[in-house]
């Protein structure tokens, strides 16, 4: 029975595994091996035939003379089965190279083509932004049901909401009536909307983005938003100079009610979330900048100021989520990295 099932063992045919399945074992004996032991064999004849026919000699060599004829016979045939054992391994090893190449060719050929196909990203990677995408849309999803809204109407879309709140008319009891000299070009223009004020201080992206600068063409056309937008033009001109850039910042971001209390007037820990700027390099590049450059000292004043001053007004007519994706623009990023520096959070 054991025989048998040996014989059955014997007989099955061994798995596939293509390209990195075992090569087929080599016979026991190989060509070379042949080749080795037939030049051994002439090489054993013709020092037979010599010791046959040269005679008897003298043996005056003594024992030194008899290890040298001995060296001479095998010497030779040691080299002949050297030899042969070396072109066996060089066949081995060729054997061996050839299937490591074939395997990393079929490599990078699997590569290319996840490459081309677009699967290059791992798994887990596609996986967190996945949830990052959808941590946003919820937190966009919870400002939008959290919003203010007023008690008897339902608040304008960002499109058609006003940035700022309308200034109030002159009351009618003042002392001197007003003179009717024709009508100021501000209320003749409509107002800026909230999406183009926050599309406006976000900055175009490049060159192409149209729609970037026509916001900001709409909020410079604005008195009062032109301000802060040449405020932060020039507060973002001078961080770049020492390579400081908004969107190298992932500041923390800070609930819109938190806004709201710096909107309303309160400073110190309790807005401190608002602070959420953790780049250290970028804040001691900053510290820095502020102590050794009256220039940009005071352009970062003016514009925390001007900042502050339209936030409060764009506050009263903003939603939470107007003011979340507002927090999210260039503007605002450096508004929180000079606040930070300056220490109004703290």
């Amino acid at each position: 029975m054991a025989e048998e099932q040996t014989a059955e063992t014997g007989s099955a045919p061994r798995a596939d595994f293509g390209l990195y399945s075992r090569p087929a074992e080599e016979p026991a004996i190989a060509p070379g091996d042949l080749v080795a032991g037939a030049v051994s064999l002439l090489w054993l004849a013709l020092v037979g035939g010599f010791f046959l026919f040269a005679g008897d000699s003298d043996g005056s060599g003594g024992p030194l003379g008899t290890i040298m004829v001995l060296v001479a016979i095998f010497l030779p045939i040691a080299l002949i089965w050297i030899a042969a054992i070396t072109l066996r391994t060089a066949r081995t090893m060729k054997s061996e190279s050839q299937r490591l190449q074939a395997a990393i060719d079929a490599m990078r050929h699997a590569y290319v083509s996840q490459s081309q196909s677009g699967l290059t990203k791992p798994s887990v990677e596609k996986r967190l932004e996945e949830i990052a995408a959808s941590a946003r849309q919820t937190e966009s999803a919870i400002a939008t049901f959290t919003s203010r809204r007023d008690d008897q109407t339902l608040q304008p879309s960002a499109e058609r909401k006003a940035a700022l709140a309308a200034p109030k008319p002159a009351a009618a009891g003042d002392d001197q009536p007003a003179l009717a000299l024709g009508t100021p070009a501000e209320p003749m223009t409509n107002p800026v909307s909230v999406a183009d004020f926050i599309k406006s201080l976000n900055f175009p992206d490049n060159a192409n983005d149209k729609e970037g600068f026509r916001a900001l063409r709409r909020a410079l056309d604005d008195r009062a938003l032109a301000k802060l937008i040449r405020a932060a033009q020039d507060a973002l001109t001078l961080l770049s100079q020492d390579g400081i850039y908004m969107d190298d910042l992932r500041p923390d971001r800070a609930r819109p009610e938190i806004w709201r209390r710096f909107a309303q007037g309160e400073r110190g820990r309790t807005i401190a979330a608002l602070g959420g700027v953790r780049d250290r390099s970028s804040l001691a590049l900053t510290a820095g900048r502020m102590r050794q450059d009256t220039i940009f000292r005071d352009a970062a004043h003016h514009f925390l100021r001007q900042f502050d001053k339209t936030f409060s007004e764009f506050e009263k007519n903003a939603s939470d989520q107007d003011i979340a994706a507002l927090a999210e623009t260039r503007t605002a990023r450096a508004f929180m990295l000079l606040g930070r520096v300056t220490g109004i959070f703290d």
